[in-house]
């Protein structure tokens, strides 16, 4: 009897593997939304629910965007970054707690190195908590109208109740362009500079795709690969999502695919608005993407280029590569052969830590906790977080000064005047 019973635990445990190794095979979320109409282009199950990953940076991004409209901030103002935001897991910025940094620096950084302690700290800095600013975000997603999302945090990482879909992700992505195109430098930063340290895109189109400008790239086990990505062709711009890919070169080469079908099509017909529901909960890709053992794999997708394919690499990829939607199959592989370039060298945009020169407005920080005793540009581990001295002088002559006097309080000398504002990247 014994037996029996772990034969039959063993073989629901199976049937529920391939049930759900099933579910998991059907292919992918994925949207071709024209900004300009707010029409889908092509669609395949674009409201079915998806662990967004770091696509909820976007709504992060456009919440605070509204504080900025709204005049509650400027994008100058100080926020400091907490324990809570410390203790995020990578991807990080590893600054240490009471450390400042200004809005502006933190979208930057927010958007090209996808730092989920920055996340946390921008949350608390104008929603006074993670769950306050998870509230707005909740919010405006309501009003926009995005109906299969909810946020429970700014960064995206993993949590059950935090979930989204392609076409929301979509509306996000276009009312970005919609309400904030004066900000649209900040989805196409190709890489930052914070001292001597070069921080690189995860988004593999920027500088590769024709046209590409945009926007944000997102991976956790649960959700697989995502992108919500922009470019324009004869004045037509085009905001496409691809959710769930098994890896970041299928993501771009599938981006690419869908972008190009949608720039050889006619105008969409169908309103984004309109598009249905779809239930049930969001499926979970761990085992299919990240495996049993495999605890983490890395997102980005420079080293991506097409030239040759490897041997079964057609097989493990001929789920995601089929028709479009429209009727006419689209191989990613054979379509962006000639499409993608080699990595390109982008002009890096300076960000730094610290206040702004002369500011002496507000600093924002969560709700009791504020800065601490060490709340200064000079508080950051090793030279990751360097800034620049005036007269040239560099973090670690202002520590050694600091030794030789240690009854007087190390004083922090004035930042460099802050960089322009971000310029899209070079294609």
């Amino acid at each position: 009897m014994r037996i029996q019973n772990r034969f039959l635990k063993l073989a629901a445990w199976s049937l529920a593997g391939l049930a759900c190794a099933a579910a998991q095979a059907k292919a992918t979320p994925f949207i071709v939304l024209e900004a300009a109409s707010g029409r889908v282009v092509l669609e395949q199950e674009s409201t079915h629910r998806w662990y967004p990953a770091s696509l909820t940076k976007l709504m992060t991004l456009y919440v605070a965007l509204s504080a900025v409209r709204e005049k509650r901030v400027t994008l100058d103002t100080p926020i400091v970054v907490s324990m809570r935001a410390a203790r995020m897991p990578a991807s990080k910025m590893g600054f240490n707690p009471g450390s400042e940094v200004t809005l502006d620096n933190a979208l930057k950084i927010l958007m090209v190195k996808s730092a989920n302690d920055i996340a946390v700290t921008i949350a608390e800095g104008l929603g006074g908590s993670v769950e306050g600013f998870s509230d707005q975000m909740n919010a405006a997603a309501a009003r926009l109208g995005m109906n299969e999302s909810h946020f429970v945090n700014p960064n995206g990482l993993h949590h059950d109740n935090h979930y989204s879909s392609a076409r929301d992700m979509a509306i996000v992505g276009r009312a970005l362009f919609r309400d904030f195109p004066e900000y649209s430098d900040y989805y196409g930063i190709g890489a930052l500079r914070l001292g001597p340290q070069i921080i690189p895109t995860h988004n593999g189109l920027l500088g590769r795709y024709p046209g590409a400008d945009g926007m944000k790239t997102g991976f956790t086990c649960p959700a697989g690969f995502n992108v919500v990505a922009s470019a324009s062709r004869g004045g037509r711009r085009l905001i496409v999502v691809v959710l769930g890919y098994p890896s970041a070169k299928a993501r771009t080469l599938k981006t690419a695919s869908l972008l190009d079908a949608g720039f050889a099509s006619g105008s969409g017909s169908t309103p984004i608005a309109t598009l249905a529901a779809a239930p049930g909960p969001a499926p979970n890709m761990r085992p299919r993407i990240c495996g049993a053992h495999r605890a983490q794999v890395a997102e980005d997708d420079f080293a991506v280029v097409p030239v040759a394919q490897r041997p079964g690499e057609s097989d493990h990829n001929s789920i995601f590569f089929g028709a479009t939607g429209a009727g006419a199959p689209v191989n990613g592989l054979a379509a962006t052969q000639e499409q993608l370039h080699t990595r390109p060298s982008f002009e890096p945009v300076d960000v730094y830590v610290g206040r702004a020169p002369g500011w002496t407005g507000p600093v924002l920080a969560a709700r009791g906790d504020g800065p601490r005793p060490d709340a200064s540009a000079a508080a950051q581990p090793g030279a990751k977080a360097t800034v620049a001295k005036a007269k040239g002088k560099h973090l670690a002559k202002g520590k050694k000064a600091a030794k030789k006097k240690p009854a007087a309080k190390a004083k922090v000398e004035a930042k460099p005047s802050p960089p322009a504002r971000p310029k899209t990247a070079q294609h």
